[in-house]
């Protein structure tokens, strides 16, 4: 989510009925003022776009924890989470330890996770491994 989808997200936890974008035309502006009379919520259909792309994602993610992931970001996971060093993984896949220490930092921050037991409780939930694993 950039700035602005973040300000709009807040705008509206908070009660705003309305948002148009600065260069909205006059016509526009007419329309939003009729939509919140009704009670109704108006977004410029720019951002409307934005938020629902979002939701798409979201949704997607939650179908699918794993949907944020390009496949080798999942097999690295899948090898750090079963407790495999970098090192380890390295060999295992034939590339750099920096190479893999670069994609478990990018899987961290894609998954909001700030340790490798982070990581291995994810791939629980996720059925990427099993917890005897």
């Amino acid at each position: 989510m950039h700035a602005g989808e973040a300000y709009v997200a807040q705008a509206l936890r908070v009660g705003v009925a309305g948002y148009l974008l600065k260069d909205a035309a006059d016509d526009e502006l007419a329309i939003a003022i009729k939509a919140v009379a009704r009670g109704d919520v108006y977004l410029s259909p720019q951002i409307s776009k934005q938020l629902v792309e979002r939701l798409a994602r979201a949704a997607d993610t939650e179908l699918d924890p794993l949907a944020g992931l390009t496949s080798r970001q999942r097999e690295i996971l899948q090898l750090v989470a079963e407790g495999n060093s970098s090192k380890q993984v390295a060999a295992k896949l034939g590339i750099s330890v920096k190479t893999v220490e670069a994609h478990r930092g990018q899987i961290m921050e894609r998954l909001g996770v700030h340790d490798v037991t982070g990581l291995v409780r994810f791939a629980i939930r996720a059925g990427l491994i099993s917890p005897d694993a």
